[in-house]
Parts: structure tokens; sequence; C-alpha cells
């Protein structure tokens, strides 16, 4: 009877739990791959962050990208999804609305403004063979994730408070612009700007957005500025692992199916790490005589993000020309660039985000629009009939959109952070007081990452400047 009592009836098997309609290798996929790239955020840059910034700003920086990735997941259901991936409201916002309900949720994933006319050749909207909800919590982790970068530019000064307001905000008035806008439908998409897999809409925006957030924050402290050890290289090595390695699902999961084009993708997003990684490293080696771990993970991550746009619409060799590319123009815009320009100068971009995501996803779509092969892009449900300037010969069409593309989003992030940011300085200050900038995660949570005084006791900075130890919360 117990036995008898396991058996699920075969018209619920082949009902509203598994309909006629339901691709299981292509949900279980996506489910993997929203996953993956939800590890990227969360432990992924929660511990690459802690590692690499000073030992006093360890936990200030993990839990903002902790509270960031929580933050959007709410804003995300209740109206941001149906903002980046639903009806058209304008040419480059969607209709807010609840994704929360099942009669929403159950059904097949459907991007409504995707549908275009090319010419005489009419697409159909994209509707990947699996629920609503599945796709709902696939671009949840890629908001999450954008938004996370753009902390990068800002940790050990920006006021905790003013992060918490600032999430919301740009997830809402900036993130969801550009996701519309190339992905969702909006006027990018029907232009054809090839964007794979977030070249623009994460990393451009987040190095736009997060370069212009370090401006109106201001510079960190002088002696933080001059002297910023990382504080825990192997914990960031950690997380720069799973970054990588989730960069599997980021790039894998963006056909929206487990096919041939997302091997592709995934193929080409390790050529193109590993070979920009190498570079990086060789230039290193060639101009300060020894090989940077950090400059290894900057490497891997240029890496990473210039492959994005193009991922599953490059032949290898291409990805291979993509990684050297990336390997040395963000080396030369980091190392050197931002000691003669003196506007990279004055600002102050903590982790370097506008070199390794601004330029490097710059780089990836402009690239992008040289070398999509007609093929690939075949395959792709969203350029099927795009192809890059190498392969078009009637000049290079495709290359100028790119460029018109990244523009767009480039000022976009400007001044939309810009705005938000100058509200929220109404009513909240940007950045923490100089007395709290001396001492960092205590002034700002009351805790440390470290107990490294004694046992159960930590360090903490009293008013007057002095080190006093204290008991932990902790038995």
């Amino acid at each position: 009877m117990a036995a008898a009592a396991m058996v699920v009836p075969v018209a619920y098997r082949n009902g509203t739990a598994v309909p006629d309609w339901l691709n299981k290798g292509d949900n279980a996929w996506q489910m993997v791959s929203a996953t993956l790239v939800g590890m990227q955020a969360m432990p992924g840059l929660v511990i690459l962050y802690a590692g690499l910034v000073k030992k006093k700003w360890a936990l200030n920086s993990a839990f903002m990208a902790l509270y960031a990735f929580a933050a959007v997941m709410p804003c995300w259901v209740l109206w941001a999804y149906k903002m980046s991936f639903g009806h058209r409201l304008i040419p480059f916002w969607g209709k807010a609305g609840l994704a929360v309900s099942q009669d929403y949720l159950i059904p097949q994933a459907l991007l409504p403004s995707t549908h275009y006319v090319d010419g005489t050749t009419e697409t159909a909207a994209i509707q990947p063979w699996y629920p609503t909800a599945t796709m709902v919590f696939f671009q949840f982790a890629f908001a999450a994730l954008t938004v996370i970068l753009v902390a990068g530019s800002v940790l050990a000064r920006m006021s905790i408070r003013a992060w918490m307001v600032f999430v919301p905000l740009w997830i809402t008035f900036s993130y969801t612009v550009g996701a519309f806008s190339v992905w969702g439908g909006g006027f990018l998409f029907q232009w054809g700007v090839m964007d794979y897999s977030g070249g623009y809409v994460v990393h451009l925006a987040s190095g736009a957005a997060g370069f212009t957030a370090a401006y109106w924050v201001g510079p960190r402290l002088t002696e933080d500025r001059e002297e910023f050890p990382p504080n825990n290289l192997l914990l960031a090595l950690a997380g720069a692992g799973i970054l990588w390695m989730g960069w599997t699902g980021f790039n894998g999961g963006d056909p929206f199916a487990a096919n041939v084009d997302s091997s592709m993708a995934v193929l080409n997003t390790h050529i193109c790490a590993a070979t920009s990684l190498l570079v990086w490293t060789c230039w290193d080696v060639l101009f300060f005589k020894k090989p940077s771990v950090i400059g290894a993970i900057n490497g891997m991550i240029t890496g990473l993000v210039c492959i994005t746009p193009a991922a599953g619409l490059v032949q290898g060799w291409a990805a291979i020309v993509m990684g050297i590319v990336s390997g040395t123009v963000p080396w030369y815009t980091m190392m050197v660039l931002s000691r003669k320009i003196p506007l990279l100068q004055k600002v102050d971009d903590t982790l370097g985000i506008f070199h390794t995501h601004a330029v490097a996803g710059t780089l990836g779509g402009a690239l992008t629009g040289l070398f999509a092969h007609p093929d690939l892009c075949s395959l792709f449900l969203a350029v099927p009939n795009s192809k890059g300037a190498f392969y078009r010969g009637t000049g290079g069409v495709q290359f100028l959109k790119q460029l018109v593309g990244a523009a767009f989003i480039i000022g976009w992030n400007v001044v939309v952070t810009s705005i938000i940011l100058l509200v929220i300085r109404v009513v909240i200050p940007l950045r923490m007081s100089e007395e709290d900038l001396k001492i960092g995660d205590d002034a700002a949570h009351g805790e440390e990452a470290y107990s490294l005084i004694g046992q159960g006791q930590r360090e903490q900075f009293s008013h007057n400047g002095r080190i006093q130890l204290v008991e932990s919360q902790i038995p």
C-alpha cells in the first residue's frame, strides 16, 4: 500500500505539472544556469570584495554585496521584471507589473515585446520551452549581479544607508531601461544591436554607473587610497574562481535552451577568459618584472566581460582574438592611462570597475559587431538575421550599431545614476563621516571581519583614536 501511495497519477504528470510544451532538459539547464549566475554574486562577489579590500573594510564590502543581492528580489518580482521583459510602454521601457501569481508564473515563458519585422521577414516573440517562473529567476540573477558590480566602485566610503536606498532606485530606473532596450524588445533590440549575454546590459551599465557613483560619493581617505592592501588574496581567489566557473551559466544560459549554441557559448567563454588572463599576466611580467595575482584576476574578469556580448555568436579563433584584446586594452587603461588622464586620477574607482567592466564591455560589444558569424547568429533567437561586419562585405553597419548601443547605455547610466545620487544626498549623506572612515567596519556595522587580538576579542577604535579590546558577541 505504501508503494501504491507513491504512484503519481498519469493525469497529473501530463497535466499542469508537466504540460506538453515543457522541455525538461531546457528547464533544468535554465534553472542550473540561474543558480550559477546567482552564485557568481552570492557568494562569488561577496568573498571577492571581502578579500580584495583593506582589512578594516572587509565586512562592509561583503555586506554591500549581500544586501544588494537580497534587495533586488522583491523589486524584481513586484515591478522590475515586467519593466525589463514585459509589454512595451515606451521604446526603451516596459510596463511595470507584478510577477508573483501562479497564473503568470506557471504558463510558458514569453517575452512579448521581442516580436519584430525585419524587411520581409517576420520573427515571432521569444518563447522558451519552460515556465515564466524559470525566466523570472534567471533574469533576477543578472539584475542582482549588475548592481553588486556597481558597488565595487564605491567600496570603503559609501554610507551603507545611502547604498540601501540606492539599490532599488537604480534597479528601477536604470537597469530596467537597459534590459528592455537591448533584450526585452526595446528600440535597440528592434534595431539589431547584439548583446548575447550582457556585455552592455550588465557590464557596460555597471561600469558607467559605478564610475559615476564614485564621482559623486567622492574618494576614499587619502591614507586608504595610497595604501589599500588586500586583506586576504586567497579568499579573493576563491571568489574569482566562483565568478569564472559561474560564467558557464551566465553565457551558457542565454540561448534559453540546452542546445548547440549554448555549448559554443560556454567554450568561447573559457577560451577568452584564459587567453585574457595569460595576456594580462604577460604584460605585468614585461613591465613590472613579476606576475600579479590581482592582475591575473583582473585579466580573467576582462576576458569574461569581453566575450559576454559575443559568446554564442563568434567562432573559437575570434574568442582568442578577443581575449588578446581584453587582456591588453583594459590593462593599458588601468595601468597607464589612469595615471595620465585627470578625470581618471580624480575619480576613485575602488576596484577599477570602469576598466574591467565598462572598457571591456565596450570592446566586447564592438568586436561582436565585427566577428559575429551569420550561421551562429541564426541559432540565437534574439538576433537570427544579424552578422558582423567581417562577414557582411557591405560596410560596417553592424559595428556602428554596436557603438550607438554602447553610447546609449553609457549616457543613460551616467545621467540616471547622477540624478538618483543627488536625490538621495538631499536626505542621506552619500559617504560616511571622516571619523567613521578611519574606523571602517566597526563604525558601519558594530562588527569586524576578523578577531585577531585574542581569543574572543577584537579591536575597536574609540572616538579619541585609541584601540580598545572588546569581548566578541559570539560565544
